[in-house]
């Protein structure tokens, strides 16, 4: 059974997440939904952008006609670089990456654990996609990684589970997810709810959810 359309939209999940981007963060956005982040980040607040094929001071999407094929992202799309902007060899980027220089990663999901566990790569099964990338690398050089996703899949199933069933990209990586549902914060292996949705219910976030959540509030700890 499909879930209902409640909840916030991808454009108002992408915000959240800008909003929690800190002034002068160093920041990899992964491919698809994490990509959106970088139109709402607040005005003032600078953030440097680093994609893994090898630029650090990613700019905006170029206007129409303005695209240069040779200056595009991790998923050769094109972009901008802004001024200052610097290019570098691959493995030098991942020298980066390994070396916990940058600040914030966001990535999609495609399963998230309740102690933090990232799944986001392949479901395994047989024609899928043969190799991991650069997802793993990120999850274990990038000091907090953020996960932006749908709560559920198309046809209703938890994305937010007690284990993962797919294959990992890291195991006890991810401090926070967006979900169109709720955002949660990932600690001590446990998964805590720090906002719910407009319309969302507690009732209703565990309903779609495959882990146990909690809430701290004035009496101490509840778990729905």
């Amino acid at each position: 059974m499909e879930i209902e359309n409640i909840g916030w939209n991808l454009d108002e999940m992408a915000q959240k997440v800008a909003m929690d981007i800190h002034d002068g963060a160093y920041v990899n956005l992964g491919i698809g939904i994490p990509e959106l982040v970088a139109g709402y980040i607040p005005e003032g607040r600078d953030v440097i952008y680093h994609t893994e094929n090898g630029l650090l001071g990613m700019g905006p999407i170029p206007e129409p006609g303005q695209e240069d094929p040779e200056l595009i992202n991790a998923g050769k799309k094109c972009v901008t670089a802004i001024p200052g902007a610097c290019y570098f060899h691959h493995a030098d980027s991942f020298t980066m990456i390994r070396g916990g220089h940058l600040d914030i990663c966001v990535l999609g999901a495609l399963q998230v654990s309740e102690e933090g566990d990232l799944a986001n790569w392949s479901t395994g099964e047989e024609g899928a996609i043969p190799a991991v990338g650069g997802a793993m690398d990120l999850v274990a050089g990038v000091k907090t990684i953020f996960v932006i996703t749908q709560h559920t899949t198309k046809t209703g199933e938890p994305k937010i589970v007690k284990s993962c069933i797919y294959p990992l990209t890291g195991k006890n990586v991810v401090n926070r997810i967006y979900s169109n549902l709720a955002v949660m914060e990932v600690l001590d292996k446990k998964l805590f709810v720090t906002e719910l949705a407009p319309g969302v219910t507690e009732e209703y976030l565990k309903q779609n959810t495959g882990a146990s959540l909690h809430i701290k509030n004035d009496q101490g700890i509840k778990t729905l």
